[in-house]
């Protein structure tokens, strides 16, 4: 039998005996503690600044607007995009209860929330909805304005709260702080007092521990992190320790649970160094942990005791890039073997060239690499953004998964639903027999790159929201869920903030995938156009040949305006490349596509400052009922007189290769 001082009806009870004494009384609050706790702390502050438990109208306010509710938003871009997931995963584990997870910034305003729809309308009453402000000074005793004023995870039930239009509610909540212990926002839990559970503080507490675990980890992403505990089993737990520390053994950052086991306190941080905490040398530990990165290892600590760690790695260590001095001429480089850079498998390495905006791209990128953050890519079309996308799952540890692209701007309207979600046999006029598996289930485990996500319907929108949320898939024509695990990678060379604006793209879908988002420059911002060049050459010989462009047509490439960007170029040297003769090793202007130069008005003036362009073909008038073969014939003959019989120019000028041109000479 439950014991009574312990039941809800028991704690109830006390607090309205203790509002009684606190508010009609004027019992002091500090013989009330131990009644209470440090709800009547809270009581006592709401007091002193003039709130009315009886009143509440006059301190309450409305909802931000919708635009101060985006800038609030965009101020908190870092904690949501970490807390996404969390909050998804949390409400799995309180769905059904009648409660709503809610995600607030440190001054207590709601910047998001999870809930039952039948909870949500009752708590749509008190307010409790994205851009409501539940700070203390506003709302008086409550879980999220309390948990900010005691810095510490706290508890609201029923009578507990300040005004008695609150009591219904049972609120938990717990601070969530960053790496430098600053306050970040609280997670919280809140449902009807009827339904309390003793349990649902410590899932709240534990579930802010794991946002503060990601949290650490992603601002710490390029820099070598320590996890740490003196109990073997707790390393990989949320009790475990996190150190962050530079290349040179520097302590850059630590989590709660580390400055306790190590008896440290936060203005340490950059004073000390991993060999004043711990007696080994830190260079024999980062080989040990490069030899084997999940070995668990015994470290001594400076104080005596001795705790069990492991170092992560970051997944793109990216090294100081030396000044290269221009070249007359890009190369690729003769070598027999398989290039670094293909088309089937690209990685960062290979797109940072030295332009400074992609390499700042590359590396925000980098800090996200095996993350549960969505990346937004946004560029113009054919900057690559699908090539970037690739080289992100090809860093993280998902890169032996699937990576499954599918271009929302593409295919058709009616088609995209049974592409993204699948479909089950028969369930529609002309489905397959056995059905299709949609991209995001064959995404499952790796990476969905979905292209010009601005161009997809509107009510797909809504159906992918709820994909990620839910994390899992229904096909066409079937009723049971599908679960998904899939990293997602968005791109659009769309306005989606104005998309937003004008109801083209969702809201609430926009913020679910920008959780970083990076944009690509266009190919005439770039000044790393040679080294592009060069990588483009290497993919289409598959480094097999060794090729170089003349110094005229590469400074005709940084002039041009490269309407279709890397597209465009890669289109062109393509072209290039395909018509070298086999002892040619030097692209010039004669091996440019013509609408290279005819896409733009000036595109004859780049060129003239580049080389003069092969004479047009005019060949004479028709000599009665001619056939081909004797009109192809008598084109090759003025060719070849014109070019002085050499075979190689009279090929540039007719288009095909020099072993055509011979093949066709041998049969006249």
């Amino acid at each position: 039998m439950e014991n009574p001082l312990f039941s809800v009806e028991g704690r109830d009870l006390r607090v309205r005996d203790a509002r009684t004494a606190f508010f009609e009384e004027g019992t002091p609050a500090d013989t009330l503690v131990p009644v209470v706790g440090p709800v009547v702390k809270s009581w006592s502050r709401c007091v002193q600044i003039g709130l009315d438990a009886h009143v509440p109208s006059a301190k309450d306010i409305g909802p931000v607007s919708e635009t101060q509710l985006r800038e609030i938003r965009d101020r908190n871009a870092f904690l949501l995009s970490h807390a996404r997931g969390v909050l998804s995963h949390l409400y799995e584990q309180i769905r059904s209860t009648g409660s709503v997870v809610i995600l607030s910034d440190s001054n207590g305003l709601v910047l998001e929330g999870l809930g039952d729809p039948d909870f949500v309308n009752r708590a749509d009453k008190v307010a409790l909805k994205a851009g409501a402000q539940w700070g203390e000074g506003q709302r008086g005793t409550n879980a999220i304005g309390t948990a900010i004023a005691e810095q510490q995870p706290v508890e609201v039930v029923g009578a507990e709260h300040f005004f008695d239009c609150n009591a219904f509610l049972t609120c938990s909540a717990s601070p969530i702080f960053d790496a430098a212990g600053q306050l970040l926002g609280v997670l919280d839990i809140s449902g009807d007092s009827r339904s309390y559970e003793r349990h649902t503080l410590g899932l709240v507490r534990m579930s802010a521990q794991l946002l503060e675990k990601r949290l650490f980890e992603a601002e710490f992403g390029r820099e070598l992190l320590v996890f740490f505990h003196p109990r073997m089993e707790y390393v990989g737990s949320l009790q475990e320790g996190m150190l962050a520390f530079n290349q040179g053994g520097e302590l850059l950052g630590a989590n709660r649970c580390a400055l306790d086991l190590l008896q440290l306190n936060r203005n340490m941080l950059g004073k000390v160094d991993f060999g004043m905490l711990f007696d080994q040398p830190f260079g024999m530990f980062v080989d040990r942990s490069v030899r084997d990165p999940h070995a668990l290892s015994s470290l001594p600590c400076r104080h005596g005791e001795r705790v069990y760690a492991r170092m992560n790695l970051p997944a793109v260590l990216v090294p100081p890039r030396p000044v290269a001095t221009p070249s007359p001429a890009v190369s690729a480089p003769a070598r027999p073997r398989k290039p670094e850079c293909t088309e089937g498998r690209v990685g960062f390495s290979c797109l940072d060239t030295g332009d400074a905006r992609m390499g700042a791209a590359i590396r925000r990128a980098t800090r996200m690499v095996g993350k549960d953050i969505p990346l937004l890519i946004l560029g113009e079309s054919g900057v690559g953004k699908e090539m970037f996308a690739k080289a992100f799952h090809e860093a993280g540890p998902r890169r032996a998964a699937p990576f499954v692209a599918l271009n929302c701007a593409a295919i058709p309207e009616n088609l995209i639903e049974s592409e993204l979600f699948g479909y089950l046999g028969g369930a529609f006029t002309g489905a397959r027999k056995e059905g299709y598996t949609g991209k995001i289930q064959q995404a499952c485990g790796g990476t969905l790159f979905l292209d010009e996500i601005g161009d997809m319907p509107l009510n797909l929108q809504a159906r992918l929201l709820r994909v990620l949320q839910d994390r899992v898939v229904i096909p066409l024509g079937g009723a049971k869920p599908v679960p998904v695990d899939i990293s997602l990678v968005c791109a659009t060379h769309r306005n989606l903030v104005d998309a937003v604006k004008t109801g083209a793209f969702r809201q609430d879908l926009y913020y679910r995938v920008n959780g970083l988002t990076v944009t690509l420059p266009s190919l005439r911002e770039r000044d790393d156009i040679r080294a592009i060049v060069a990588n483009i050459i290497t993919i289409e010989t598959d480094g097999m040949r060794d090729i170089t462009v003349s110094e005229k047509v590469l400074e005709f490439f940084e002039r041009y305006g490269w309407p279709g960007n890397i597209r465009q170029m890669h289109n062109a040297l393509r072209v290039a490349v395909a018509l070298l003769d086999d002892d040619e090793t030097v692209i010039d202007s004669s091996h440019l596509p013509e609408e290279l130069f005819a896409m733009e008005s000036d595109g004859d003036e780049l060129l003239d400052k580049a080389e003069p362009r092969a004479r047009r073909i005019e060949v004479a008038p028709l000599q009665g009922a001619e056939s081909l073969e004797t009109i192809e014939r008598r084109a090759i003959d003025q060719v070849l007189e014109e070019e002085g019989g050499n075979v190689s120019a009279a090929a540039r000028r007719l288009g095909i290769s020099r072993n055509t041109l011979y093949r066709k000479l041998g049969r006249m």
